[in-house]
């Protein structure tokens, strides 16, 4: 079946939050959570997340594949930039990844597929895309965070020609799925 990339849409949002949950191993499920209503689903949350326009977490700063009309996976990135003004993170959660960037790099925050479209290469032509995107706007390469325990995802990040850079270690609590390190990985 042919696959088709493409930039998201408006109307893809609610399956970004959707695939943003799988790579994001909670973590997206705490961010909305500290954003929801009472009795609000989180799912709702986030699609209200990335319906949002002009901010780095919007449809506009995502990548989607589709094949046969429906979305199969999709890649969010956006640009780090430096900011000595920004606030400090002081939610226990969310801390530990304050100072995991890289300035002027494009962060992708977001790499996933459906079940049943893993390994299939699709992984590399969205990272191809952002390769362009970040050559178009003469940033430093590419960088993302990935957690130890998804050993998979890093071989796969190392096969692409990213290393680790600095690590942290993950907050536990009870949304997030993994515990133990997470790994900030840079590709010049």
């Amino acid at each position: 079946m042919e696959v088709e990339f493409r930039p998201a849409l408006p109307m893809d949002a609610r399956e970004i939050a959707r695939l943003f949950r799988i790579s994001s191993e909670g973590a997206s499920d705490y961010i909305w959570s500290q954003l929801a209503e009472p009795g609000q689903d989180l799912l709702e949350v986030g699609a209200a997340r990335y319906a949002r326009e002009n901010v780095d977490f919007s449809y506009q700063n995502c990548f989607v594949a589709q094949a046969d009309g429906r979305v199969i996976g999709m890649m969010h990135c956006y640009v780090t930039r430096e900011d000595p003004l920004a606030a400090p993170v002081t939610d226990p959660v969310l801390a530990p990844y304050a100072d995991m960037e890289v300035p002027d790099t494009l962060y992708i925050s977001s790499l996933a597929l459906h079940e049943g479209w893993r390994n299939k290469g699709l992984g590399v032509r969205f990272l191809e895309l952002a390769q362009q995107r970040a050559d178009q706007l003469a940033l430093k390469g590419l960088s993302l965070i990935d957690y130890a325990a998804n050993t998979g995802a890093r071989r796969f990040y190392e096969r692409q020609g990213f290393d680790i850079v600095k690590t942290c270690q993950v907050f536990p609590h009870p949304l997030i799925r993994v515990t133990g390190e997470a790994y900030l990985m840079h590709r010049p």
